[in-house]
């Protein structure tokens, strides 16, 4: 396993675990709404809100910062959850930046506007180390809803897995031994992104 920081640095780039047909994305739930899911193979509504936007990351060490390594409240499943690639890319496809960027949109309206359409939003975070500090190089979170939600989990998703006790092997790790740590991280290499999607989410290496 590469260190993370050891990775090359680019400003936005799309890090995941994928191979020739599926990346691997990260969620993080009370027990209510992740037990189902890993039986049925997919989110079971209810408990599941798919009214409700639902946000995707595959930054491993990501969503380890968000959930704070499984120990905050409602967040202490972790999903490592197969999706196909070719949906990964629709959903990016159909996506809008959360925030204004005068490279693609004209005005602040016309931002609104492509943002209360659009089922999917796009958000750039500083990717963490194996301690959670920010490093110098933002990772994708990817918020879905209506259109979205429901092509992820009737369409999109391939398997579901629970990883709340490789996270807790980890994170006891990260406390003794961390180089060890790093050693039990799947690799993240560079997503190759298609130009038209570099575009649309403003990828930057």
């Amino acid at each position: 396993m590469k260190d993370y920081n050891d990775i090359m640095r680019g400003e936005r780039v799309i890090r995941a675990n994928y191979d020739d047909d599926t990346i691997t994305v990260y969620q993080a739930f009370s027990k209510r709404i992740a037990l189902p899911a890993v039986e049925a193979q997919t989110f079971v509504s209810p408990p599941f809100k798919m009214e409700r936007m639902t946000w995707i990351k595959p930054s491993f060490l990501w969503m380890m910062y968000r959930s704070g390594w499984a120990l905050k409240e409602d967040q202490k499943q972790i999903l490592s959850i197969k999706i196909t690639r070719a949906g990964f890319e629709e959903a990016l496809r159909m996506s809008c930046l959360s925030t204004f960027n005068e490279g693609i949109h004209k005005t602040r309206d016309n931002w609104r506007e492509q943002l209360t359409k659009s089922p999917v939003r796009i958000q750039w975070d500083p990717e963490r180390d194996i301690f959670l500090e920010p490093l110098d190089y933002r990772e994708i979170q990817i918020g879905l809803s209506g259109d979205g939600v429901e092509k992820y989990v009737n369409n999109w998703i391939v398997s579901i897995d629970n990883i709340t006790e490789q996270v807790g092997d980890i994170y006891a790790q990260v406390k003794n031994d961390p180089e060890k740590a790093k050693l039990l991280l799947l690799e993240e290499e560079y997503y190759p992104v298609p130009e038209d999607i570099e575009r649309i989410v403003r990828v930057k290496k």
